[in-house]
């Protein structure tokens, strides 16, 4: 077991080089950068030392040198902990940037994981072994529903809901007098009432899905030939499902939870735009139509190191389940 975490993490570490050069490419790809947009703003503001003011920018972070220059230089600061600045925040801190919205995205990122799994899989359960039951064929209905709806929609129809027809709280995590006030029992109350809105929307694709991924693997499971020998030797249906058939049914769940992180930060960004919530989505698509590539190179570096450690921890639990899948 140890070696085979062992070499998962160093098969991550690797991943985490090929991303950061993949993104950085990416983030090289337009012909222009902020400072050339920033330019032309000067440029058209009449600004007569508006190229001598952008130049020096350009020395002062090595955007006038080669490509391969500036991918360690940004390397080099972000294995340090010093992400760069954004250009378009006068040339605040990135970390201070990211810092500021990262512990409220991991909450809304963690909160949605754990409502689908805690709702998905005894519904799948259920589905499974109530096959082709009135229930079974109403989560289905709903479960195609929910996959078929994009969340940002979802967002919007039932922000006009609750406006329209209830005095619930809607938009940001907080309300306006808890903004600024100290963490108290009550404050994570009011954070509570604010969250499972977002959560219920960003996590019902997501639930439909995994409802339908265990249903079909316990009903594949339950067709084995051990779950029938087990039933022929008088083993209580109980025990059955949840100590023997559950255990091997549920590897496939534990494998997409590393496919379930980056479904939900995409989700996120569109909608903490329409919430008005204080997540990096937003940031993220700002920095990008902007051009601001310290910005957007950090928080994507950072999202895929979420990524990849999202499926390291499935990798091991899934080793830890299904001991065949070891390496020993």
């Amino acid at each position: 077991m140890l070696s085979f975490i062992i070499q998962r993490i160093l098969h991550s570490i690797l991943l985490l080089f090929l991303v950061s050069v993949i993104s950085f490419m990416i983030i090289q790809l337009p012909p222009t950068d902020f400072i050339d947009l920033r330019l032309e703003e000067l440029k058209q503001e009449g600004n007569p030392n508006a190229e001598l003011i952008m130049l020096d920018l350009r020395e002062r972070y090595g955007l006038d040198r080669p490509a391969w220059f500036q991918y360690f230089r940004w390397m080099g600061g972000l294995l340090q902990g010093d992400l760069g600045v954004s250009f378009d925040q006068n040339e605040r801190p990135v970390s201070s940037i990211i810092m500021e919205r990262l512990p409220m995205t991991l909450v809304l990122s963690l909160a949605t994981m754990l409502f689908i799994y805690l709702v998905a899989i005894p519904i799948g359960i259920y589905c499974a072994t109530h096959q082709y039951s009135f229930g079974d064929n109403s989560f289905t209905f709903i479960g195609f529903i929910g996959m078929a709806t994009p969340s940002f929609l979802l967002a919007l129809i039932v922000m006009f809901f609750i406006v329209l027809y209830t005095d619930m709280p809607i938009g940001g995590f907080l309300s306006p007098e808890y903004m600024d006030a100290p963490w108290s029992f009550a404050k994570l109350i009011n954070m509570l009432s604010h969250l499972w809105i977002p959560v219920v929307i960003l996590g019902l694709s997501g639930t439909a899905g995994l409802i339908r991924i265990m249903r079909s693997s316990l009903l594949e499971t339950l067709g084995q030939q051990y779950i029938t020998t087990a039933r022929a030797k008088g083993v209580k249906e109980f025990f059955v499902i949840y100590k023997h058939a559950l255990r091997v049914a549920i590897n496939p769940i534990i494998t997409i939870i590393g496919i379930s992180i980056p479904a939900i930060i995409s989700g996120e960004a569109l909608v903490s735009m329409i919430m008005n919530l204080p997540t990096l989505g937003p940031v993220f698509v700002r920095s990008l139509q902007v051009l601001d590539m310290f910005l957007a190179g950090s928080i994507l570096m950072i999202t895929s190191v979420f990524v990849v450690l999202g499926n390291l921890i499935a990798d091991i639990l899934l080793a830890w389940v299904d001991p065949r899948i070891r390496y020993d």
